[in-house]
């Protein structure tokens, strides 16, 4: 099933972030998808901050993943945009189902990677501000997590 929140600002974006984060747990992987813009890092930093990282978010799309330790539960950012294919030996899966968090932008890039069970967040570009974010859980925990915060 699909659920579609409509963000009007960054200020939406981020609320949506900390009520998913409100409902975190431990191996939670959370895969963003949609264009360059559309507000997948607004999210992620929205999600830091709910957890209490106080470094800078940016996207790591030159470094492929960002580890931040200084919050509640670790968290882990992906950017896999510059990735051809899916290479093992870069070890994302060492990542899921951990003690931490996953935030995986461009997640699509290595779809026959990503565990079966996570939530993925569409973000679509309606104009200038406003977004509608479309959010797929697959399995059962990520789905009672949607109907928590929706």
């Amino acid at each position: 099933m699909e659920y579609k929140v409509t963000s009007r600002s960054v200020e939406d974006t981020m609320e949506l972030a900390e009520n998913i984060e409100s409902e975190k747990f431990p191996g939670m992987v959370i895969c963003l998808e949609g264009e360059l813009g559309s507000g997948k890092t607004v999210f992620v930093k929205g999600f830091a901050k709910s957890l209490g990282i106080e470094e800078t978010i940016t996207s790591p799309t030159f470094s492929l993943i960002k580890e931040y330790n200084s919050g509640e539960m670790p968290l882990i950012h992906m950017d896999v945009y510059r990735i051809e294919k899916a290479d093992e030996s870069i070890g994302f899966t060492d990542y899921f189902n951990k003690e931490n968090i996953c935030m995986i932008e461009w997640a699509e890039m290595i779809e026959d990677r990503l565990p079966k069970e996570r939530l993925e967040l569409e973000f679509r570009v309606i104009d200038e501000n406003t977004r509608v974010i479309v959010l797929k859980p697959f399995g059962d925990k990520y789905e009672d997590l949607v109907n928590s915060v929706i």
